[in-house]
């Protein structure tokens, strides 16, 4: 089925993972996000409702689930520890909802249709708008404060995360695209600093959609390579480390990523794709 969708879908093998698989969350509705807040994790389905599936960091146990007000669309989520708060994107109604960790919540407007989700360290929202290549930086309380328009080759930005140093990673491309590639930008969105990937490719230097990101405290960066079913971890300046997780290691596609900079575990959205529909999803927890 892969195949058939996907012409350019290859399987890859590596002997070159490190990275151990420690637990795995219950397989259920296509997860659509990952995340912690306040010593639990938060998972995002898309399903009627109960949509967010609340665990406890330790023990892995069910807690709780939260319902969030629309039922289809979903496209990321991230948290804010500042603010105690979860965000939400939802595509269809391209706006972003903020729940509280009791499910209290708010939502805005973003007026394109978001792709993915991130918090800088002033605590501000960052959305990644696909279609029109921009990144848009709201408040916690949904003001719009910038948008940055990314360059013309930067085809299909599917998620961005903003450094410290104020430069931006950002991953893009698709099927389909001419370039697929994990870039190092400058604050201003507009010059290139380190750059890897590009053509759609299973090379170990390559990608096949490259998806989600999430960024360590001292600037590795690891990448959820979806057609090519594994996570690449890429140093700072964005050359190859090593293969973080293996196909081996997951049941199908890896779409989203998650991680836990303080216990050191990577939680990876592991999605069934069959028929042109994403079917069923788990969360595999990598030990990195």
């Amino acid at each position: 089925m892969l195949k058939a969708r996907f012409p350019n879908f290859k399987r890859v093998r590596c002997l070159c993972t490190v990275g151990q698989v420690v637990h795995t969350l219950p397989k259920g509705e296509t997860v659509r996000g990952v995340t912690s807040l306040a010593d639990e994790i938060y998972v995002l389905r898309q399903k009627a409702r109960d949509q967010v599936e609340v665990y406890d960091i330790i023990t892995y146990r069910l807690l709780r689930c939260l319902t969030v007000p629309n039922t289809i669309g979903f496209v990321d989520m991230t948290s804010g520890g500042h603010n105690r708060c979860v965000y939400i994107a939802n595509g269809n109604d391209r706006c972003i909802y903020g729940l509280d960790v009791q499910g209290a919540g708010k939502w805005w407007c973003v007026n394109d249709k978001p792709s993915g989700l991130s918090v800088n360290a002033a605590h501000n929202v960052l959305v990644t708008c696909h279609e029109v290549r921009e990144i848009k930086e709201f408040s916690s309380h949904g003001d719009l404060l910038r948008e940055l328009t990314l360059p013309d080759d930067f085809i299909n930005p599917w998620h961005v995360i903003q450094l410290t140093t104020g430069q931006f990673i950002v991953c893009h491309g698709f099927t389909g695209d001419t370039v697929h590639r994990v870039c190092k930008i400058s604050r201003d969105g507009r010059n290139i600093v380190h750059a890897h990937g590009g053509q759609q490719d299973s090379d170990i230097g390559q990608f096949s959609h490259p998806r989600h990101l999430a960024v360590d405290n001292t600037g590795f960066v690891f990448v959820a390579d979806v057609f090519n079913q594994r996570v690449k971890l890429l140093s700072p300046t964005l050359d190859y480390v090593r293969q973080v997780v293996a196909p081996d290691d997951l049941k199908s596609l890896p779409t989203r990523l998650y991680l836990d900079t303080q216990r050191r575990r990577l939680y990876v959205a592991d999605n069934e794709f069959e028929d042109n529909t994403w079917t069923l999803g788990r969360v595999v927890v990598v030990s990195v």
